[in-house]
């Protein structure tokens, strides 16, 4: 699924970091990742392809706007987040390294198509537009919800948002999918939408509706809920979590074989526990899967 500059004062610093980009958090509590320890697993290092064995490193393309999936840390240049830590570790499995390279969410798919990035790791909904341009492995379970400011002075229903200001992330599931037809049928009602606020990083929907630019944001739901936790009262959750659906590496067309490897690594990690680690230390656990796979078959 996936993913303003709106003040002058301090507290537009804060807000941007509230979904994970800048170098501060509406919360100094905000969770932490731990390391996640894992050792190669022969078994799956040996199903990896010579290419990439030979290479040894893999140039993973994320958008670090993404907390608590992938954001930058405090410094403004690490990137951080369950997602990153997940991946390391899967990438240790395969006796592999990782160097993650920043990318605005829109591009990566095209940059792993032309070879600008071996993989990319950004919480991207597995669905059958993506699954016609890239081999996707799943690893984690994520539906869409809403937020708004308390109480939800505008009254926006997440089904039928008529008349409401909606600020979402470009390219995401939420803007390309699920919006459209609430559109659509609000305006066949009489009482149209107004246009959609779409913004490059998740960072930016999420102060649009802090700072009251918005009525409310949609995006995936462990980020939902974590802005919400990191945003000291100014957000809360809207309705109930919808549409779940994998989470998926994104890999080039033609390389099942790595898919497979990726596969085979999640397993193992699963087994030894790494992969619950990864996803406790963010408080997402609850979007844990045991079916890994390649190109997994949709929800009809």
């Amino acid at each position: 699924m996936r993913r303003s500059k709106l003040m002058v004062s301090a507290l537009a610093v804060g807000l941007m970091a509230l979904a994970g980009c800048g170098s501060n958090s509406l919360d100094s509590g905000a969770k932490q990742g731990g390391k996640v320890t894992a050792s190669v697993d022969a078994a799956a290092a040996a199903m990896v392809p010579k290419a990439i064995k030979d290479k040894g490193t893999l140039t993973v393309g994320t958008d670090a706007t993404y907390a608590p999936s992938e954001f930058l840390a405090g410094d403004g240049k690490t990137i951080q987040g369950f997602d990153i830590d997940l991946f390391t570790a899967v990438a240790k499995k395969l006796g592999l390294k990782v160097q993650f390279q920043p990318a605005k969410f829109d591009s990566i798919i095209t940059g792993v198509q032309g070879g600008k990035y071996d993989v990319g790791v950004s919480s991207f909904t597995v669905n059958a537009e993506r699954l016609k341009q890239a081999t996707m492995v799943s690893y984690f379970n994520a539906g869409t919800q809403w937020a708004t400011t308390p109480g939800n002075p505008k009254k926006v229903d997440p089904q039928k948002p008529c008349g409401a200001t909606v600020a979402v992330q470009k390219g995401t599931v939420q803007q390309e999918v699920d919006l459209p037809p609430k559109i659509a049928a609000c305006k066949k009602a009489g009482t149209p939408m107004r246009d959609p606020l779409v913004y490059e990083g998740q960072d930016q929907a999420t102060a649009a509706v802090v700072s009251g630019k918005a009525d409310a944001m949609l995006a995936d739901s462990p980020v939902v809920a974590y802005a919400v936790d990191q945003s000291n009262g100014k957000l809360e959750a809207l309705g109930d979590i919808y549409d779940a659906a994998p989470y998926g590496y994104v890999l080039p067309k033609d390389q099942k074989a790595m898919g497979d490897a990726v596969v085979a690594a999640l397993k193992s990690l699963a087994a030894d526990g790494g992969y619950e680690k990864a996803l406790k230390a963010w408080g997402v656990q609850a979007g844990a899967i045991r079916d890994f796979a390649v190109n997994p078959p949709l929800a009809s």
